[in-house]
C-alpha cells in the first residue's frame, strides 16, 4: 500500500519580535492510503501547525511535505488551492459553517467550488447520511453544536477527499454528542476508503485510530 503523506524533515519556525521560536522541528513520518492517524500531545506541542502544514493551509520553514505523490513546497497559492479543493476534506473544532447558508447550501459549496452540476440530490444523501435528513433548510444558528458538527462533517466529505483532516472534531461537545459525531466520522471514512489524520486531546479517541503520532515541544516523541 502506499503512502499518500510523507513529511520529511518538516520544521516551522515563528518569529516574535526579534526572537525566533520553533514550533515544530525535523518532523518525519508517512502515512499509508486508507489508513487513520491521531496527533496527539500537550497545548503547544504544534499539533495544529503539523496539520496546518500537512493540508497545505501552511507553509514549512524547512523540510518537505508530500500529498498523494505531489510535493506541497513546490506549488503556487492557486495550485494549492486547487489541490485541496479536489483532494482534501477539513472538519474543525468550531464547525466553520457559513451562517448565512442552509445546511444544505453549506454542503453544496466544496461541489460548487469544484463546478459540478446537479448536486443538491448528492449534498441531501450527505445531510441524510449524518442524520440530518429533516434539517436542509435550517441555518446554524437553528442547529445544535452537534447537529452543526454533523453539517461539517457532510461538508467535509462532500468532495470525496482522499484524505481528510479534523481538528479537535469533538472539542465543543458534550461527551454523549462526542461518541456519536465519532462514530459517524469512522463509519463514513470506512464507507468512502478516506485517509484520516485527527488532531486531538482524547485519548479514546486517539486510540479508534490505526496509528497515534505524539509530539512535545514540536518534536515526535512516540
Amino acid at each position: 500500500m502506499s503512502a499518500i503523506l510523507e513529511v520529511s524533515a518538516l520544521s516551522k519556525t515563528f518569529k516574535s519580535g526579534s526572537r525566533e521560536i520553533k514550533v515544530l522541528d525535523e518532523i518525519n513520518f508517512q502515512l499509508e492510503e486508507g489508513k487513520t492517524m491521531s496527533i496527539v500531545g500537550p497545548s503547544g506541542s504544534g499539533k495544529t501547525t503539523l496539520l496546518g502544514l500537512c493540508a497545505g493551509l501552511d507553509r514549512a520553514t524547512n523540510g518537505s511535505v508530500s500529498l498523494d505523490n505531489i510535493v506541497l513546497n513546490k506549488l503556487s497559492e492557486d495550485e494549492l488551492a486547487q489541490l485541496r479543493n479536489q483532494e482534501v476534506g477539513f472538519i474543525f473544532q468550531n464547525f466553520q459553517l457559513i451562517p448565512t447558508l442552509t445546511a444544505l447550501e453549506n454542503v453544496m459549496v466544496p461541489l460548487e467550488l469544484r463546478g459540478e452540476k446537479n448536486i443538491s440530490a448528492f449534498a441531501k444523501e450527505l445531510l441524510s447520511r449524518v442524520g440530518l435528513g429533516d434539517r436542509y433548510e435550517h441555518y446554524p444558528s437553528q442547529l445544535s453544536g452537534g447537529e452543526q458538527q454533523r453539517v461539517a462533517i457532510a461538508r467535509a466529505f462532500a468532495n470525496r477527499p482522499k484524505i481528510l483532516f479534523a481538528d479537535e472534531p469533538t472539542g465543543n461537545l458534550d461527551e454523549e454528542t462526542s461518541h456519536s459525531i465519532e462514530s459517524l466520522l469512522f463509519e463514513i471514512n470506512k464507507e468512502q476508503g478516506t485517509t484520516l489524520v485527527i488532531v486531538t486531546h482524547d485519548d479514546a479517541l486517539a486510540h479508534k485510530t490505526d496509528r497515534i503520532l505524539k509530539l512535545k515541544g514540536g518534536k515526535i516523541v512516540s
